[in-house]
Protein backbone atom coordinates (compact mmCIF):
# COMPACT_ATOMS: atom_id res chain seq x y z
CA UNK A 1 0.00 0.00 0.00
CA UNK A 2 2.30 2.55 -1.50
CA UNK A 3 1.04 6.38 -2.28
CA UNK A 4 1.96 8.10 -5.17
CA UNK A 5 2.14 11.26 -3.06
CA UNK A 6 5.14 9.92 -0.63
CA UNK A 7 3.29 9.15 2.64
CA UNK A 8 2.10 5.24 2.77
CA UNK A 9 -1.93 4.97 3.17
CA UNK A 10 -1.08 3.44 7.04
CA UNK A 11 1.21 5.83 8.23
CA UNK A 12 -0.88 8.97 6.78
CA UNK A 13 -4.20 7.43 8.72
CA UNK A 14 -2.02 6.89 12.24
CA UNK A 15 -0.87 10.41 11.64
CA UNK A 16 -4.10 11.81 11.02
CA UNK A 17 -6.23 10.05 13.66
CA UNK A 18 -3.65 11.19 15.80
CA UNK A 19 -4.29 14.99 14.89
CA UNK A 20 -7.97 15.40 14.03
CA UNK A 21 -9.21 11.67 15.80
CA UNK A 22 -7.56 11.30 19.03
CA UNK A 23 -10.74 11.32 20.85
CA UNK A 24 -11.64 8.14 18.77
CA UNK A 25 -11.72 4.61 20.48
CA UNK A 26 -11.51 2.81 16.80
CA UNK A 27 -10.99 3.69 13.53
CA UNK A 28 -10.31 1.46 10.24
CA UNK A 29 -8.54 2.17 6.62
CA UNK A 30 -10.94 1.08 4.25
CA UNK A 31 -11.68 1.44 0.46
CA UNK A 32 -9.29 1.20 -2.42
CA UNK A 33 -6.12 2.17 -0.61
CA UNK A 34 -6.33 -1.65 1.18
CA UNK A 35 -7.73 -3.59 -1.54
CA UNK A 36 -4.48 -2.63 -3.76
CA UNK A 37 -6.73 -0.69 -6.12
CA UNK A 38 -5.57 2.70 -5.61
CA UNK A 39 -5.47 5.36 -8.42
CA UNK A 40 -3.74 8.62 -8.80
CA UNK A 41 -6.79 10.08 -7.25
CA UNK A 42 -7.64 7.61 -4.51
CA UNK A 43 -8.75 8.90 -1.07
CA UNK A 44 -8.32 7.46 2.63
CA UNK A 45 -11.42 6.18 3.63
CA UNK A 46 -11.12 5.78 7.91
CA UNK A 47 -14.19 4.50 9.49
CA UNK A 48 -13.99 6.32 12.85
CA UNK A 49 -16.10 4.94 16.27
CA UNK A 50 -16.64 7.23 19.17
CA UNK A 51 -18.22 6.43 22.72
CA UNK A 52 -20.82 9.62 23.00
CA UNK A 53 -21.15 11.19 19.55
CA UNK A 54 -24.85 12.18 19.18
CA UNK A 55 -25.49 11.74 15.64
CA UNK A 56 -23.27 9.73 12.66
CA UNK A 57 -21.92 12.20 10.37
CA UNK A 58 -19.48 12.22 7.08
CA UNK A 59 -15.84 14.83 6.21
CA UNK A 60 -13.92 15.11 3.90
CA UNK A 61 -10.60 17.24 3.87
CA UNK A 62 -7.37 17.00 2.92
CA UNK A 63 -4.48 16.28 5.09
CA UNK A 64 -0.96 14.70 5.12
CA UNK A 65 -0.51 14.65 1.43
CA UNK A 66 -4.07 12.97 0.60
CA UNK A 67 -7.96 13.45 0.61
CA UNK A 68 -9.42 11.94 3.24
CA UNK A 69 -13.27 10.80 3.51
CA UNK A 70 -13.90 10.57 7.52
CA UNK A 71 -17.51 8.42 8.33
CA UNK A 72 -17.86 8.80 12.01
CA UNK A 73 -20.25 6.61 14.20
CA UNK A 74 -21.16 5.62 17.91
CA UNK A 75 -21.25 2.17 18.52
CA UNK A 76 -24.96 2.35 18.09
CA UNK A 77 -24.93 4.16 14.91
CA UNK A 78 -23.62 2.01 12.43
CA UNK A 79 -26.27 -0.20 12.68
CA UNK A 80 -28.89 1.75 11.16
CA UNK A 81 -26.55 2.11 8.35
CA UNK A 82 -26.02 -1.85 7.96
CA UNK A 83 -29.51 -2.01 7.66
CA UNK A 84 -29.98 1.00 4.86
CA UNK A 85 -27.36 -0.69 3.26
CA UNK A 86 -28.83 -4.24 2.90
CA UNK A 87 -32.50 -2.91 1.96
CA UNK A 88 -30.73 -0.80 -0.59
CA UNK A 89 -28.68 -3.84 -1.73
CA UNK A 90 -25.46 -1.73 -1.96
CA UNK A 91 -23.23 -2.94 1.07
CA UNK A 92 -21.20 0.21 0.99
CA UNK A 93 -20.72 0.47 4.96
CA UNK A 94 -20.41 -3.62 5.49
CA UNK A 95 -17.89 -3.47 3.22
CA UNK A 96 -15.78 -0.71 4.45
CA UNK A 97 -15.84 -2.26 8.13
CA UNK A 98 -15.48 -5.61 7.12
CA UNK A 99 -12.49 -5.10 4.91
CA UNK A 100 -11.04 -2.16 6.90
CA UNK A 101 -7.60 -2.25 8.07
CA UNK A 102 -6.97 -1.35 12.44
CA UNK A 103 -6.17 1.53 12.67
CA UNK A 104 -6.80 2.00 16.17
CA UNK A 105 -8.27 -1.15 17.95
CA UNK A 106 -10.74 -1.76 20.43
CA UNK A 107 -12.26 -4.78 21.41
CA UNK A 108 -16.13 -3.97 19.80
CA UNK A 109 -14.10 -4.26 16.68
CA UNK A 110 -13.75 -8.05 16.39
CA UNK A 111 -17.60 -8.46 16.67
CA UNK A 112 -18.55 -5.70 14.82
CA UNK A 113 -16.34 -6.70 11.84
CA UNK A 114 -17.99 -10.23 12.11
CA UNK A 115 -21.65 -8.69 11.86
CA UNK A 116 -20.45 -7.16 8.79
CA UNK A 117 -18.80 -10.31 7.28
CA UNK A 118 -22.56 -12.10 7.72
CA UNK A 119 -24.26 -9.58 6.19
CA UNK A 120 -22.16 -9.56 3.23
CA UNK A 121 -22.62 -13.48 2.89
CA UNK A 122 -26.10 -13.14 3.47
CA UNK A 123 -26.69 -10.75 0.51
CA UNK A 124 -29.58 -8.32 0.18
CA UNK A 125 -33.00 -8.44 0.70
CA UNK A 126 -34.71 -10.38 -1.88
CA UNK A 127 -36.96 -8.63 -4.02
CA UNK A 128 -40.30 -9.59 -3.89
CA UNK A 129 -42.83 -10.34 -6.92
CA UNK A 130 -43.93 -7.00 -6.87
CA UNK A 131 -40.99 -5.61 -6.98
CA UNK A 132 -39.63 -7.27 -10.32
CA UNK A 133 -42.74 -6.34 -11.74
CA UNK A 134 -41.96 -2.24 -10.59
CA UNK A 135 -38.38 -2.56 -11.96
CA UNK A 136 -39.81 -4.79 -14.93
CA UNK A 137 -42.59 -1.86 -15.69
CA UNK A 138 -39.75 1.23 -15.29
CA UNK A 139 -36.96 -0.87 -17.25
CA UNK A 140 -40.13 -1.58 -20.13
CA UNK A 141 -40.41 2.39 -19.61
CA UNK A 142 -36.75 3.70 -20.40
CA UNK A 143 -35.97 1.16 -23.01
CA UNK A 144 -39.65 2.70 -24.84
CA UNK A 145 -37.61 5.82 -24.22
CA UNK A 146 -34.24 4.73 -25.64
CA UNK A 147 -35.95 3.01 -29.09
CA UNK A 148 -37.91 6.25 -29.65
CA UNK A 149 -35.29 8.99 -29.30
CA UNK A 150 -33.84 10.62 -32.13
CA UNK A 151 -31.96 13.53 -29.70
CA UNK A 152 -28.24 11.85 -29.59
CA UNK A 153 -27.39 13.90 -26.57
CA UNK A 154 -30.90 12.66 -24.77
CA UNK A 155 -30.07 9.14 -26.09
CA UNK A 156 -26.82 9.28 -24.26
CA UNK A 157 -28.94 10.21 -20.47
CA UNK A 158 -31.25 7.49 -21.42
CA UNK A 159 -28.46 4.77 -22.33
CA UNK A 160 -27.02 5.89 -18.69
CA UNK A 161 -30.05 5.20 -16.84
CA UNK A 162 -31.31 1.78 -19.16
CA UNK A 163 -27.17 0.62 -18.15
CA UNK A 164 -27.50 1.03 -14.45
CA UNK A 165 -31.26 -0.29 -14.20
CA UNK A 166 -29.90 -3.21 -16.19
CA UNK A 167 -27.13 -4.02 -14.14
CA UNK A 168 -29.59 -3.77 -10.61
CA UNK A 169 -31.69 -6.29 -12.22
CA UNK A 170 -29.63 -8.89 -13.48
CA UNK A 171 -28.10 -8.56 -9.98
CA UNK A 172 -30.99 -8.38 -7.65
CA UNK A 173 -32.97 -11.22 -9.19
CA UNK A 174 -30.22 -13.39 -8.27
CA UNK A 175 -30.21 -12.31 -5.22
CA UNK A 176 -26.22 -10.37 -5.68
CA UNK A 177 -25.53 -6.90 -4.32
CA UNK A 178 -25.39 -4.29 -6.26
CA UNK A 179 -23.35 -0.63 -6.42
CA UNK A 180 -23.16 2.39 -7.55
CA UNK A 181 -20.92 4.32 -10.23
CA UNK A 182 -17.89 2.15 -10.57
CA UNK A 183 -19.43 -0.61 -8.07
CA UNK A 184 -21.88 -1.53 -10.04
CA UNK A 185 -19.32 -2.57 -13.12
CA UNK A 186 -17.58 -4.57 -10.31
CA UNK A 187 -20.72 -6.28 -8.93
CA UNK A 188 -21.05 -7.74 -12.28
CA UNK A 189 -17.54 -8.56 -13.15
CA UNK A 190 -17.48 -10.65 -9.85
CA UNK A 191 -21.52 -12.25 -10.41
CA UNK A 192 -20.98 -12.80 -14.24
CA UNK A 193 -18.38 -11.45 -16.70
CA UNK A 194 -20.01 -12.86 -19.31
CA UNK A 195 -22.84 -10.28 -18.71
CA UNK A 196 -20.74 -7.72 -18.10
CA UNK A 197 -18.60 -8.12 -20.96
CA UNK A 198 -22.04 -8.47 -23.12
CA UNK A 199 -23.35 -5.11 -21.53
CA UNK A 200 -20.11 -3.19 -21.92
CA UNK A 201 -19.83 -4.36 -25.76
CA UNK A 202 -23.43 -3.43 -26.16
CA UNK A 203 -23.28 0.22 -24.85
CA UNK A 204 -19.56 0.68 -26.38
CA UNK A 205 -21.23 0.24 -29.08
CA UNK A 206 -24.32 2.72 -29.30
CA UNK A 207 -21.74 5.29 -27.46
CA UNK A 208 -19.13 5.08 -30.08
CA UNK A 209 -21.52 4.69 -33.14
CA UNK A 210 -25.15 5.27 -32.05
CA UNK A 211 -25.83 1.69 -32.70
CA UNK A 212 -29.14 0.42 -30.38
CA UNK A 213 -29.83 -2.97 -31.32
CA UNK A 214 -27.51 -4.70 -29.06
CA UNK A 215 -28.36 -2.60 -26.49
CA UNK A 216 -32.46 -3.82 -26.95
CA UNK A 217 -31.31 -7.17 -27.44
CA UNK A 218 -29.61 -7.30 -23.99
CA UNK A 219 -32.36 -5.75 -22.16
CA UNK A 220 -34.73 -8.01 -23.75
CA UNK A 221 -32.95 -11.09 -22.97
CA UNK A 222 -32.82 -9.80 -19.38
CA UNK A 223 -36.33 -9.19 -19.01
CA UNK A 224 -37.85 -12.69 -21.18
CA UNK A 225 -37.56 -15.21 -18.37
CA UNK A 226 -39.80 -12.73 -15.94
CA UNK A 227 -42.53 -11.78 -18.28
CA UNK A 228 -40.03 -9.43 -21.16
CA UNK A 229 -41.59 -6.16 -21.23
CA UNK A 230 -44.41 -4.72 -19.08
CA UNK A 231 -46.47 -1.85 -19.60
CA UNK A 232 -50.10 -2.75 -20.06
CA UNK A 233 -51.99 -3.29 -16.70
CA UNK A 234 -49.19 -2.01 -14.36
CA UNK A 235 -50.48 -0.25 -11.30
CA UNK A 236 -48.60 1.40 -8.43
CA UNK A 237 -50.39 3.44 -5.39
CA UNK A 238 -53.65 2.69 -6.60
CA UNK A 239 -56.09 2.40 -3.64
Amino acid sequence: MESNMGQSPIKAATQIIEQRHRGCDAALLAGSVVRGEATSTSDLDLVLFYPDISASYRESFQANGWPVECFVHSWTSYKEFFKLDCERGQPSMPRMVAEGVVIKNHDKLVSIKEEADLLLDKGPLRWSKETIEQKRYFLTDTLDDFIGCSDRGESIFIANTLAQLSSEFHLRVHGQWSGSSKWMMRALKSFDPSFAARLMDSFTLFYEKGEKEKVIDLVDDLLRPYGGRFFDGFSIGKQ
